[in-house]
């Protein structure tokens, strides 16, 4: 008598979830922030104090401007002309060392 063998049937493999990126090593690589776009700048700057300094350095002056504590921090670097991208980068790195 010969023996047989049972054999499972292979699964089939989801080809989306094969190339989809891992979301968990892609957070851990990215640094902490402290600021946000949608803060605003009144908010950042009683925080964050040391982060007057970055505005100045980006032309944003608003450290007694009334309308500092109802500006976003995308909104005022949209007025001046700033880069939010390299604004908020400035603004977690001083944030970041200050911590």
């Amino acid at each position: 008598m010969a023996k047989t063998t049972k054999t499972k049937p292979k699964k089939a493999k989801n080809r989306s979830q094969k190339n989809a990126p891992k979301k968990a090593a892609s957070k851990a690589a990215e640094p902490k922030q402290f600021i946000t776009k949608d803060m605003t700048l009144g908010e950042v700057l009683q925080k964050h104090p040391e982060s007057a300094e970055v505005m100045f350095k980006h032309g944003m002056h608003c450290i007694g401007c009334h309308i500092s504590a109802y500006e976003t921090i995308e909104q005022g670097a949209a007025t001046h002309g700033i880069s939010l991208k390299a604004f908020l980068e400035d603004l977690n790195a001083a944030a970041r060392k200050k911590k």
